[in-house]
């Protein structure tokens, strides 16, 4: 690959991530327009639709050759039964956050997400910490002490996404499978409680798919594209550009999610919590910083002796 096509490659990667990560940070708005459904009703709606999003998807790429290798090891499926069960807490939990006004609250727990999965890789995988990034995570902690002690209790919401999404991170780091066939593989088994819910719904007479406005209906349907699309472009993305890049470019999520809750929902933003942010801030500015002057110096060859 000549140089110009190396660097077309890496911007349309970099576009890639961009847009991943700009619609997780608007995602909020998504599930502000459809607030008057019950986070449980959406929840089950999203699983059941991203796998019918993801199987055409897997249809008209002919891609289904993954799954002789999850029959071939059974144990390897385990893995993304737990890794399903993580992720649906998560979306859970995230829904529940926007649509119950904690946009905010929520944002946190994508800011300290970074710091909280470098604390996963040091009790599981045995990975050491450098000065500076032991120094951020004391930092982070020190921010969200401070959010807990003003606010008299611990903000669940931030700290469920950040160990949801952290151990999903972890799970999925060691999973043989690439993006869309282990979203696949994930939804087919959350898929069956999915539906057996909706239908209940359904009995019950409480079910909003077909007896409601035809946009709520229309919005269901498209949670799939929703979880779905970020996904590919940020695999498409990952595969073009630094790991330095995308870690930079991750906290345009959180980010847009805050602005949102602040800027747009009008989700109270108090001075006492403007300075258990800050913390978190410097904290996440520290360690970005401190991995960027890192992979610099590794990547400086030694002096000739």
């Amino acid at each position: 690959m000549n140089e110009q096509s190396h660097s077309s490659e890496e911007t349309r990667g970099r576009l890639a991530a961009v847009g991943a990560y700009g619609l997780w940070g608007v995602l909020p708005v998504y599930w502000k327009a459809i607030e008057h459904v019950p986070a449980i009703e959406i929840l089950a709606h999203r699983m059941a639709w991203s796998l019918v999003f993801t199987v055409i998807l897997l249809s008209v790429r002919s891609q289904w050759e993954w799954l002789k290798e999850i029959r071939a090891n059974p144990r390897r499926f385990l893995t993304f039964v737990a890794s399903a069960c993580i992720l649906g807490v998560n979306w859970f939990t995230y829904i529940f956050a926007v649509n119950s006004g904690h946009i905010v609250e929520a944002s946190l727990g994508y800011f300290i997400n970074p710091l909280f999965s470098v604390v996963l890789g040091v009790v599981f995988l045995h990975e050491r910490l450098r000065k500076l990034q032991w120094i951020a995570v004391t930092i982070a902690l020190i921010g969200v002490a401070y959010l807990t002690y003003h606010y008299g209790n611990i903000p669940w919401i931030a700290l469920t996404l950040a160990l949801t999404f952290g151990l999903y991170g972890l799970l999925r780091k060691t999973a043989p499978l690439t993006s869309l066939p282990g979203l696949s593989l994930e939804m087919m088994f959350l898929v069956v409680p999915a539906v057996v819910f909706l239908i209940y719904l359904e009995l019950q007479g409480r079910g909003h798919f077909g007896h409601d406005t035809l946009p709520t209906e229309i919005l269901l349907i498209f949670t799939g594209v929703a979880t779905a699309l970020p996904l590919l472009l940020f695999a498409y993305g990952a595969k073009r550009i630094r790991l330095a890049t995308i870690g930079i470019l991750q906290y345009i999520a959180p980010t847009l999610q805050f602005l949102i809750g602040v800027f747009i929902y009008n989700e109270i933003f108090t001075t006492a919590r403007f300075i258990g942010f800050c913390f978190i801030w410097v904290a996440l500015g520290l360690y970005t910083t401190e991995g960027f002057m890192y992979r610099r110096r590794r990547s400086v060859p030694p002096p000739l002796k």
